[in-house]
């Protein structure tokens, strides 16, 4: 590195922001995670033996998977090459791999491969890394915010060890932030500004969870307010809520917050807890969550979980999402919200599906059966002479418009599909009549 370059990096550095400039350099600095890097925990006995494997750190932003690599590489005597999956190519790890092999050949090093966001690779990306990292030219550290399980190459999941980052709590971030208004050397100390304890409390609950974005607005409420006669620049409630407009919400519409929330949501209304419906429909409005998905949602619980015990659920479920449409919002949220409520409350049956589903079964695994030939359509010249609908017997021609007639081909006389429940409307459903009385 010549003088230039190294000017440069200290501009950087000395002009990052403020997260970028208090990642911690030690383990025993990161604020959080004692789950996996506790003391004692295996992957602090790994880190600090520098025996660390192919690892995925996978967990929301600003958990710190990042600070952890970044741990990682001041403490290993490995080579640590940093790549980012939205930027780099085939060519890139190419070139890291090439560099890995003349480390290893001539000074008997490893190199350990951080690559940042590594479910944005594609499947040829990760398939080119697999061979590398099963025969150890590299030791491959990713950090995904992503389920690793669902956007990350299986064979490379089942050769690293996954460790799941958790969202901070309010304290952790209270320490943090605390850090970052006293250090003089990385954080905002130099600046004499002064947090109070309800600014404080606001920004590690409004962070939920996420240490860069506190960090970020603690940073923005310094730089942006004037000092006051004291010659100190006092961060309050109000500047904090200022700097932090919106609370941060966890949710990404292709991530797992979003399949989270939404079966969180389909279960509370199975499990008939209109508040957590309710709560959880909240969630994915404030975070921006398509209102035309969600009314989905409910037409499907509408009759998957409600059926027949209260058919108007589904009347209910689909006028709704029509009225969504017409409505938009932020109105829809009402309609959205009556509709969620309905279905909660109604009473429950699973019937319909157990009906379907078991019948689409024989049909899958069985031949198909023959019709009955009175059932046949019999709506064409010659059909009488082919004996089509010959024989069947037309209910409302009997008392209370029923008689027994055979229905199901014979193979399967005495199947039945569907099982109605004792709840609701299913409680007064008739259908015994047509299995039991064959008078």
């Amino acid at each position: 590195m010549d003088l230039f370059e190294y000017m440069g990096q200290k501009f950087e550095e000395s002009n990052s922001p403020l997260a970028s400039r208090l990642r911690p350099k030690k383990l025993e600095d990161i604020v959080g995670q004692d789950h996996i890097i506790g003391e004692g925990k295996l992957l602090y006995r790994a880190i600090k033996a520098d025996k660390i494997g192919s690892v995925i750190f996978y967990g929301p932003p600003g958990t710190g998977k990042t600070t952890l690599a970044a741990v990682i590489a001041n403490t290993t005597s490995s080579e640590f090459v940093k790549i980012n999956a939205t930027t780099a190519g085939k060519k890139d790890m190419q070139e890291v791999v090439e560099q890995a092999k003349k480390t290893a050949a001539m000074y008997q090093k490893k190199t350990i491969l951080f690559v940042d966001e590594i479910h944005r690779f594609n499947k040829a990306q990760q398939d080119y890394l697999l061979p590398f990292v099963e025969d150890g030219t590299v030791i491959l550290i990713g950090a995904t915010t992503e389920n690793p399980y669902f956007e990350v190459n299986p064979a490379l999941v089942s050769r690293s060890r996954v460790f799941e980052l958790h969202e901070l709590d309010s304290d952790s971030i209270k320490i943090i932030l605390q850090r970052a208004i006293e250090d003089k050397e990385c954080g905002l100390g130099s600046y004499k500004a002064v947090l109070d304890t309800e600014a404080l409390d606001f920004l590690a609950d409004a962070a939920n969870g996420d240490a860069r974005g506190a960090l970020n607005a603690l940073e923005l409420g310094v730089l942006t307010t004037p000092r006051e006669s004291d010659g100190l620049i006092h961060i309050t409630l109000d500047v904090a809520s200022e700097c932090i407009q919106k609370r941060n919400i966890r949710y990404e519409k292709d991530g797992d917050n979003h399949y989270d929330t939404i079966s969180a949501f389909i279960k509370s209304m199975r499990g008939s807890d209109p508040d957590a419906a309710v709560y959880y429909l909240a969630r994915m409005l404030y975070a921006g969550e398509d209102p035309k998905f969600i009314a989905r949602r409910i037409m499907i619980c509408a009759a998957e979980d409600v059926s027949n015990a209260d058919p108007h659920a589904l009347v209910v479920a689909v006028n709704a999402s029509l009225a969504v449409e017409r409505l938009g919002m932020p109105e829809g949220r009402i309609v959205l919200a009556q509709a969620a409520i309905y279905v909660a409350t109604a009473p429950k049956s699973n019937s319909s599906i157990n009906a379907i589903d078991k019948a689409m079964n024989v049909v899958k695994n069985s031949k198909t059966y023959h019709i009955p030939s009175y059932l046949q359509d019999s709506h064409y010249s010659g059909a009488h002479n082919l004996g089509r609908g010959v024989g069947y017997i037309y209910p409302h021609d009997y008392p209370g418009h029923y008689t027994y007639q055979q229905y199901l081909p014979d193979e399967l006389v005495g199947e039945r599909f569907y099982e109605p429940g004792e709840l609701g409307h299913e409680g007064n459903i008739k259908v015994p009549l047509n299995r039991d009385n064959k008078t």
